[in-house]
This record gives C-alpha cells, sequence and structure tokens, in this order.
C-alpha cells in the first residue's frame, strides 16, 4: 500500500466542527505541513475552535467562500496546494427542508467551483471530498450488513441529496479528468466544538437549563455515533493511504437509538427521561436507520477508539466548561430550527418556542400524525380498530407497497422497530402495536443480487431461517395469523413438470432446486414453518409493478440489462396480488400458497411488450443459459407454478399476461401519452 505525504494541504469549512478536530490534528502531529483554512465563518463555524492551531506558523487562515472562483483559483496558486479536504457544506437536515436553494448553492455549487479550479489549475494530487452515511438513505431495519462503499445512492432529503449530487459531480471529474479523488462517507460525529443544531449538543444544553429534551416521532429511529477524535484520526489515515479513486465509510457498527441517546445524557444530568423527554412532530421524512459497513477503512489501520460513554462525558464536560462558546444558541435549541443561512449572518433563527405550534398542524399530516406519540395514541383508541397490521420490511419494497395498500384501505398499521432475530424486540413490537395480523416481507435477498448470499450464508441464514422463525414462534405465542412472503424460486423445470408442458408445481410438490444459497435458505424455513398452523406462506415470484422506475422490478430489471434469457416463468403482478393478501389475511388464510399469477410468460413476450408500449425503439439480445451461468455466481430458478388454488380462492384472478397488461403496460403508456401531450 502506497503512503502518500502532502505539502500544502487547503481544508474546507475548517472552523466548523469534524474539520476544526482534522486541523488542529493535522497541526499537531505534522509541523511539516502548511495547512491553508478557507471558511466563510457562518452560523456553524467558529474561528475559536482553530485556537490550537493559530498560533502555529504553518497554519493560515483565509475567510472566504468556496463559490468564489476567483478566490479558489487565487489560493491555490498562490499557496501552492497540492492537497484538498473539503468538508464546506450545509448539514442540518431540518434547515434543508425550509432552504433546500441555499443546500444546492453550497453543497453542490461550492463543491463544483472547487473541482474546476483543480481542474485548470492541474496541480492537484489529492482531492479529499467529504460526504455523509445518509446518501445511501435508509437501511433496512432487519438488514445484518452494512452499507458498502459501493451500495445504490438512495438520497431521502434535500440535504443528503445535494451531497450525493456533489459526489457524482467528483466521479465525474476523476474519470473525465484524471483527478485523483477520495470521497468518504460518514455516520454521525459528536464532541467538543459541535454547533447545537445537532442532537447530542442540543440536548446537552437544553439539560444543563432544565429545558425538556425534544424527541421528534417516537423516538425509535437508530444512528451511529463516533467520537470526533476518533473520526479526525480516520480522516488522517485516508489522507495518508487512502486509495485515489476509492471511497470509504467512517462508521461503526454500534447504534443507538434516538430515544436511548436521550435517556444516557438524562442519566448524565441525574434527571428522570420520563418528565425531561418530549415527543414533538417528526421531519418530513425521517430515515430510520443508517448502517456502514466500514471493514474496507478499517483495512487501512483505523479503528475507533473511544467507548460511547467515555465520549459522551467528555463532551458533556466541554459544554458545562463552556456554555457560552457559541453565544446565543436559543433558536438552534427549537425541535424544528430554520436558520436562514445568509453568509456573514450568524445564528439567525426564524420561528417560535410555542410548545402548541408542532401539535397544532399534526392532523393536517396523516404520515406524521402517526409518529407523533401523544397525538397518534389517543386518536387510535378513539377509532377502536378492528384492523391492525404489523408489518416487517418496512424499507423493503413489498413491505412498503403494502403500507401504501393499508392507507388505501384505510387499515391502521405500523412497521416492525426489532430485528427479526432478537425475539425480545419482536415481543416488544407486539405488546407495544397489539396488532391483529403481522406482514413478514422482510428478508435477506441479497445485494445487488442473490449472488451476495454465497458469500454471505451465516448472514443469509441469521435472517432468513432464523430470523423468519423467531417471528412466527412469537406469533403463535400471541395467537396471530403471520402472513409470510416467501420465493417460489425453491423449484426448477424437472421431467415431471417440463418447460412449456403447461404442469405447474404444486404447494404440496417437494422443492427441487438447490442452485443458490438463497433459495436453499428460503426452502429450508418454509419446510420448518409447515410445523406452525399459525402461519400463511406467499410464495412470489420474479415480481413486477407498474413502477418501472423501481430497480427491484423483474421488468426494470431486465429492460437494462445487455443480454437477457428467453424462459417462459411463473411471475407475480404486485399491483393485483398484494391487496389479495390483505383479503387473505382478513379470510384467516393459512398453509402454503402459490402467489403468483396463473400461467407463464417468457422474457421475450414481456420485452415485445415494453417495445409496444413504451418504447417503441427499444432492442434487446438473448442469450444461452450457459452463456448466462459465466457472468453469474449462482444459478437462477426457472419455473411454472401452479396457481389453481389461489385461482379458486379469488376466481377474478388475472393471467399473467392479461395482468402485466391491465396492472402494467396500460397504466404506463396512458401516462407517456398524457407527459407527450402536454
Amino acid at each position: 500500500m502506497a503512503s502518500y505525504t502532502p505539502k500544502n494541504i487547503l481544508i474546507t469549512g475548517a472552523a466548523g466542527f469534524i474539520a476544526s478536530h482534522v486541523c488542529n490534528r493535522l497541526i499537531r502531529n505534522y509541523p511539516d505541513y502548511k495547512i491553508v483554512v478557507l471558511d466563510k465563518l457562518d452560523n456553524c463555524s467558529n474561528l475559536k475552535n482553530l485556537l490550537p492551531s493559530r498560533s502555529s506558523p504553518n497554519f493560515k487562515f483565509v475567510k472566504g467562500d468556496i463559490a468564489s472562483a476567483d478566490l479558489v483559483n487565487f489560493l491555490l496558486i498562490t499557496e501552492s496546494i497540492d492537497t484538498i479536504m473539503h468538508f464546506a457544506a450545509q448539514t442540518h437536515v431540518d434547515n434543508s427542508f425550509g432552504n433546500s436553494f441555499e443546500f444546492t448553492k453550497n453543497n453542490i455549487y461550492g463543491t463544483h467551483v472547487l473541482l474546476e479550479a483543480c481542474k485548470v489549475t492541474g496541480q492537484i494530487r489529492r482531492f479529499i471530498h467529504v460526504s455523509t452515511d445518509e446518501v445511501y438513505g435508509e437501511t433496512d431495519e432487519d438488514a445484518v450488513v452494512g452499507n458498502h462503499e459501493a451500495s445504490q445512492l438512495l438520497p431521502t432529503n434535500p440535504y443528503s441529496a445535494t451531497k450525493a449530487g456533489a459526489e457524482m459531480l467528483v466521479m465525474a471529474y476523476g474519470r473525465s479528468y484524471g483527478l485523483p479523488v477520495i470521497t468518504t462517507r460518514g455516520n454521525n460525529v459528536y464532541g467538543p466544538n459541535q454547533f447545537p443544531e445537532k442532537l447530542i449538543p442540543k440536548f446537552i444544553l437544553l439539560a444543563m437549563r432544565g429545558k425538556p429534551l425534544p424527541i421528534h416521532g417516537d423516538g425509535s429511529n437508530v444512528r451511529s455515533y463516533l467520537y470526533c477524535e476518533d473520526v479526525a484520526e480516520a480522516f488522517e489515515v485516508i489522507l495518508h493511504k487512502g486509495e485515489v479513486g476509492h471511497v470509504y465509510n467512517i462508521g461503526t457498527t454500534k447504534e443507538r437509538r434516538v430515544i436511548d441517546v436521550a435517556k444516557d445524557i438524562c442519566k448524565l444530568f441525574n434527571l428522570d427521561p420520563d418528565t425531561v423527554i418530549k415527543f414533538v412532530d417528526n421531519r418530513p421524512f425521517n430515515d430510520q436507520r443508517y448502517f456502514l459497513d466500514d471493514q474496507k477503512l478499517k483495512n487501512l489501520g483505523w479503528s475507533e477508539g473511544t467507548k460511547w460513554e467515555e465520549g459522551l462525558k467528555k463532551t458533556m464536560e466541554w459544554y458545562i466548561n463552556n456554555p457560552d462558546w457559541w453565544g446565543d444558541v436559543s433558536g438552534a435549541l427549537l425541535p424544528h430550527p430554520r436558520m436562514l443561512m445568509m453568509p456573514g449572518n450568524e445564528r439567525h433563527f426564524d420561528g417560535s418556542e410555542d410548545g402548541n405550534s408542532a401539535s397544532s398542524h399534526a392532523s393536517s399530516n396523516p404520515c406524521q400524525s402517526r409518529m407523533v406519540v401523544p397525538v397518534s395514541r389517543s386518536n387510535l383508541s378513539a377509532q377502536k380498530p378492528s384492523l391492525k397490521f404489523l408489518i416487517y420490511g418496512r424499507t423493503g419494497w413489498i413491505g412498503g407497497l403494502l403500507g401504501k395498500i393499508c392507507e388505501k384501505q384505510g387499515i391502521l398499521f405500523e412497521y416492525g422497530r426489532g430485528r427479526l432475530e432478537e425475539r425480545s424486540l419482536l415481543l416488544a413490537d407486539i405488546q407495544n402495536v397489539k396488532p391483529t395480523h403481522v406482514f413478514n416481507a422482510a428478508g435477506v435477498t441479497g445485494r445487488p443480487n442473490v449472488d451476495w448470499c454465497e458469500s454471505h450464508k451465516a448472514d443469509t441464514i441469521r435472517t432468513n431461517v432464523a430470523g423468519t422463525l423467531n417471528l412466527a414462534d412469537v406469533c403463535r405465542e400471541h395467537g396471530l395469523l403471520m402472513m409470510n412472503f416467501a420465493t417460489g424460486c425453491i423449484f426448477e423445470y424437472d421431467d415431471a413438470h417440463p418447460l412449456g408442458s403447461g404442469i405447474g408445481f404444486k404447494e404440496e410438490d417437494t422443492p427441487n432446486f438447490t442452485g443458490s444459497f438463497y433459495s436453499k435458505t428460503k426452502a429450508m424455513v418454509e419446510e420448518l414453518l409447515k410445523e406452525y398452523e399459525n402461519v400463511c406462506i406467499l410464495r412470489v415470484r420474479m415480481p413486477i409493478s407498474s413502477d418501472l422506475s423501481n430497480p427491484r422490478n423483474f421488468i426494470t430489471k431486465v429492460s437494462r440489462y445487455n443480454k437477457v434469457v428467453n424462459i417462459p416463468n411463473s411471475m407475480t403482478i404486485l399491483d393485483e396480488l398484494l391487496p389479495i393478501s390483505v383479503e387473505m389475511a382478513k379470510r384467516d388464510c393459512r398453509g402454503i400458497w402459490n402467489f403468483t399469477n396463473p400461467g407463464v410468460v417468457s422474457h421475450n413476450e414481456i420485452l415485445e411488450m415494453y417495445k409496444n408500449y413504451i418504447d417503441p425503439n427499444f432492442t434487446w439480445t438473448n442469450f444461452t443459459l450457459e452463456e448466462q451461468a459465466k457472468v453469474i455466481v449462482a444459478p437462477r430458478s426457472n419455473n411454472e407454478m401452479d396457481a389453481s388454488k389461489l385461482k379458486k380462492e379469488f376466481p377474478e384472478l388475472l393471467s399473467i399476461k392479461e395482468s402485466l397488461i391491465k396492472y402494467v403496460f396500460e397504466p404506463n403508456k396512458k401516462t407517456s401519452a398524457g407527459e407527450g401531450s402536454k
């Protein structure tokens, strides 16, 4: 591993929280490095954060904006900058909902100015771009492996969207112009010097003032926290050992719910959490969980060194000793601060501390009112619902669609908070939600596909087998029906069920496909679930929906492949069948069900429909199973399933080709035509 030694480093945003710790560390450890700091000193910046460095001969501070191309070019040339560590950004999610254009200006345009200056001057040997774990979007609540550096970016709020956009520019300049870029994506950071718009310093200052600690929603959101000095060390390692063109997650596997963070702070101040903690309106969208795989950074020699209790105590002591570090921060301590982020204006806010202002609007947004604990519980108790679903797999495709169906049908529902393998958390979910039915749409399918399971067998077993059995057992103890979304990818054509014969596998047939480890685990757990009389198993195959932009949609996948096989298969049209799963729960259906539309359809037949309805210029190429085997790790299942049992229960169920046209292609054709006529 080649080591890199910089000479003249430009650190943007170094009067802010994380970057100031990085700057002070580099000044302290490397007196031969010249450090130039560029910061516009907005509300989240403070020159006092750089006090340990300001007397050093190798330190220079320049007040200015990264969006000023002339200034950036001037600094790169006159200071002979060879390395840039780009921290400057607007980072507070709450603010991004109220002033999103300012985030675009700072986070995207500012980054673009820096990159262009690097291209023009041609002297940069390292450009380290500091991003966030939020670009990945929500992590599945039951995920046992965190997002790795090659995971898809799915930002869910204006802040993370601008950070993802900036990342795309960084990557493009690396590929187009050969700029030596490195990107980092980090978990939450805490410690001394942090502006109190963030959770931990906000709660500490509120506790010091004897005021309530406001929790967004119900406090079940999970976050991972790293102490600032550990993060500064991580950047030190990446600066010297990071490989050009690579992304590095800076994270921890130790996760904490927001409510638990608040309780830990209450404990430090000897406060009663039941009286101090106050539940307030949630954000417009509040990601439930971020979870990173940090093994790549650990391979460079970095590891987390500060225990949570130790770091939290150090942070509390610092704020007690420096209560006026940031001046008047009363606006930042509001439950939902909205800053006027104008250059030169420091810590200006609008909004009111009226405790009723948040709750008075809760009922106008049904998604928000469901998350505000006091309002939600009082409303629900008054309705005395006959049905209430507990759904696992909130961030999954099927789990998300089930929630929308419940909303449309007026069925009360909540998503499970616990991981399937943790029995105590499942018990807590059932005790808190008091559901009439449980839907399990959680499980490991792999990233980006089932090939992942071949190298993560223990993780796959833990969720797909142990976790599913755990949930089934807990449901049986409480007399609850569990609707379990399984797979039909446990069969393959054989002599008794030959290709093109119209003879499909029935519910009672023994699985015969063992080509992939994913399918092995699903067949294994299905066999064991037969012993649970309270479970309804729904075998889904090659799911399709009308959302042709969804990357998990079978049509979306095959329309993007360079080559496809052409084999008839049974498939599941979710738009038609998921509402049927809800009806099956109402009817108390149990046992195994082939949950597919009757009949089969081939890849070519689907793509021909796609061409006729969506894109008349679409073309594709076929290849054989033998050719496919050369580009995948695990074989894929191909089969026809007998859906006569489901058809008998629901005579209105359409055949696969009829359902494709009615629920998928016709709606999209109408949408395309409507857009074309505008």
